[in-house]
C-alpha cells in the first residue's frame, strides 16, 4: 500500500480547492468553493471481463459513481454531478494511491452528501489496480470518474470502456503521444457501444463563451488573425525531498513537478488554454515552436521550466500564441485574447480581468471599449459540463468527447516539446510519436524504483533545448 507522506498534499488543501497541483500557488481557481464552505479538512488494454457485483437489491434510476482519484479535482467532480438538476446519483465506490486522501474525501462528501454516500469499507480500494476494483462494482449506465493522475488516464479509460460504462475523465488526459492516441481509440470503442464520455475541459461548456464562439462564427471579428492567451502567476516550486519520505510516493504526490506523472505543469494546466486556441479557430494547429527557461540559481528541484513562450501555426497561416510565467512579484495575467479583421474578444480567466466575456469595438482590450458583455451565467462551468453529460446519459443522446481533448492534448504536448527540445513540432510527427516518459508506467509496484533520479543535491532533470528530446 502506497502511504502519504509529508512531501504529499495534505488531503485538507487537496479538497479545498488546490485543484491544479500548484503545491503553495498563491493564484488559484476556487471550483469547489461548496467545500470550502464546508470549514471542514477537508496498465495496457484491461478487457477482462469481471463479475460486476451488485450495490443495491432493487433496480432503480440511480446513476451510480465511482470515483478514482479523491484529490480536490475528483471532490469536487462528486458534488458537481450530486448538485445537478439529472440525477439521482450516488457514489458507490472510490480508489486512490493513497489511503489519507481517499478517507479525507470520503469523509467531507459524507458530511455533505451523506443521502447519497454508500461506500463501506469493502468499495474502498487503494493501490495501482485500485481502478479496476471500483470500475467493478458499477453497472451498465453508470459513471467511472477518473480524477486522479494523468500517467493512468488511458489504461483507467480502456478499462472503463471494456467494462461498458460511462466516463467522465478530468484533464489532463495523457503525458506523451501514445496517451493520447489510446484515448482516441478508446473513444472510438466507446462511440460504437453508445458510451457518453465528458472530458474536464469544462470552459466548452460555459454558455458565455458558447455565445462568443457563435459570434465569432458569424462573424462578428472578421477574420481571426492572431489569438494570444496568458498564465502568469506564482506558482510554487518543489523543495528536496526528506530521507524519510518514500520517493515513489513523494513524487506521485508531487505530480505536477514530474512528467512522468502529469506531462508537467504546463501540460497538466494550460491545457485548459490550448483547447481555447483550438476550439476558436475550429481546427487543430500543424506546427508548434517556443523557447523558455527558468531562473539560474532556482531552488526549484523539479523538472518544470519557470517561464513558456509558444507560437502555433495553424493551416490557413494563422498564428495562436501562449505565454506562461510561474514567478512571482511580476506582470500577472490569466485570459484569452481574439483578434479579428474587425475588432477583438475576451475570455476571462482570472487576474486583472472581470469575469466576463467580452467583445470591443476595435482591438484595444479596455473596459470603456466594451461593444457586448455576455450576461452572468447561472452556474459554474464545471456543474455545466456534469449537467451535460447526466442529461446525456438520461436522456440517450451523443455525447462523447473523447477525440477532442485527446486532440487538444496532443496541442499541449507540441508546445511542451517544442519548447523543451528547441525545435519546430509538427503535428504529424508528434501523433505518430512512440516517445514514452515512462514505458513500464503499468508495471509499477510500491517497490518499484521511481521512473526518474535525482542527483546529488535532489535535483531532477530539467529539459535544456538542443539537448533534451520527447517525440
Amino acid at each position: 500500500m502506497l502511504v502519504a507522506g509529508r512531501g504529499i498534499r495534505g488531503v485538507k488543501g487537496a479538497i479545498m480547492g488546490k485543484r491544479q497541483g500548484e503545491d503553495g500557488a498563491k493564484h488559484r481557481l476556487t471550483r469547489r468553493a461548496f467545500l470550502k464552505n464546508s470549514g471542514k479538512a477537508a496498465a495496457g488494454v484491461a478487457l477482462a471481463d469481471a463479475a460486476i457485483p451488485p450495490v443495491h437489491a432493487r433496480e432503480d434510476n440511480t446513476i451510480r459513481l465511482a470515483l478514482i482519484g479523491c484529490g480536490g479535482r475528483g471532490s469536487g467532480a462528486v458534488a458537481d454531478a450530486m448538485q445537478s438538476p439529472h440525477g439521482p446519483v450516488k457514489l458507490v465506490a472510490m480508489a486512490d494511491l493513497f489511503e489519507k486522501r481517499l478517507e479525507g474525501s470520503r469523509r467531507v462528501l459524507g458530511e455533505q452528501f451523506a443521502d447519497r454516500m454508500d461506500v463501506p469499507a469493502d468499495r474502498r480500494f487503494i493501490g495501482f489496480d485500485a481502478y479496476k476494483k471500483a470500475i467493478d462494482c458499477l453497472r451498465p449506465g453508470d459513471i467511472a470518474m477518473l480524477a486522479g493522475y494523468a500517467a493512468w488516464r488511458p489504461a483507467q479509460l480502456e478499462y472503463a470502456v471494456a467494462k461498458g460504462v460511462n466516463v467522465f475523465m478530468e484533464k489532463s488526459f495523457a503525458c506523451d503521444p501514445p496517451g493520447v492516441r489510446r484515448i482516441i481509440r478508446a473513444g472510438e470503442v466507446a462511440k460504437k457501444k453508445n458510451l457518453k464520455i465528458a472530458a474536464g475541459l469544462m470552459a466548452r461548456h460555459s454558455k458565455n463563451r458558447q455565445e462568443l464562439i457563435s459570434r465569432i462564427r458569424d462573424g462578428q471579428l472578421g477574420d481571426i488573425q492572431s489569438i494570444r492567451t496568458y498564465r502568469m502567476h506564482a506558482c510554487g516550486i518543489l523543495k528536496p525531498r526528506k530521507p524519510e519520505e518514500r520517493e515513489l510516493d513523494w513524487q506521485i504526490g508531487h505530480f505536477t513537478h514530474f512528467f512522468w506523472v502529469s506531462g508537467g505543469l504546463f501540460a497538466e494546466m494550460n491545457i485548459h488554454q490550448v483547447d481555447e486556441i483550438c476550439w476558436i479557430k475550429n481546427a487543430w494547429p500543424i506546427a508548434a515552436h517556443g523557447i523558455g527557461g527558468r531562473i539560474a540559481n532556482s531552488a526549484d528541484c523539479g523538472q518544470n521550466l519557470d517561464s513558456l513562450s509558444i507560437e502555433w501555426t495553424f493551416a490557413d497561416g494563422t498564428k495562436a500564441y501562449h505565454v506562461t510565467r510561474w514567478l512571482p512579484s511580476c506582470h500577472n495575467d490569466f485570459a484569452t485574447y481574439i483578434h479579428g479583421t474587425k475588432c477583438a474578444a475576451l475570455f476571462p480567466w482570472q487576474g486583472g480581468h472581470r469575469d466576463e466575456t467580452l467583445i470591443f469595438k476595435d482591438q484595444r482590450i479596455a473596459n470603456d471599449n466594451v461593444a457586448w458583455k455576455a450576461e452572468r451565467e447561472n452556474c459554474t462551468h464545471w456543474q455545466a459540463e456534469w449537467n451535460a453529460l447526466l442529461y446525456a446519459i438520461r436522456n440517450d443522446r451523443p455525447h462523447n468527447e473523447a477525440e477532442r481533448a485527446a486532440l487538444s492534448n496532443l496541442a499541449d504536448i507540441m508546445g511542451r516539446a517544442a519548447v523543451h527540445s528547441g525545435k519546430t513540432i509538427t503535428r504529424d510527427e508528434a501523433m505518430a510519436s512512440d516517445f514514452q516518459f515512462c514505458p513500464n508506467l503499468e508495471s509499477l509496484s510500491t517497490d518499484s524504483p521511481p521512473p526518474v533520479q535525482a542527483d546529488a543535491r535532489g535535483r531532477y532533470p530539467v529539459p535544456i533545448p538542443g539537448q533534451w528530446s520527447e517525440i
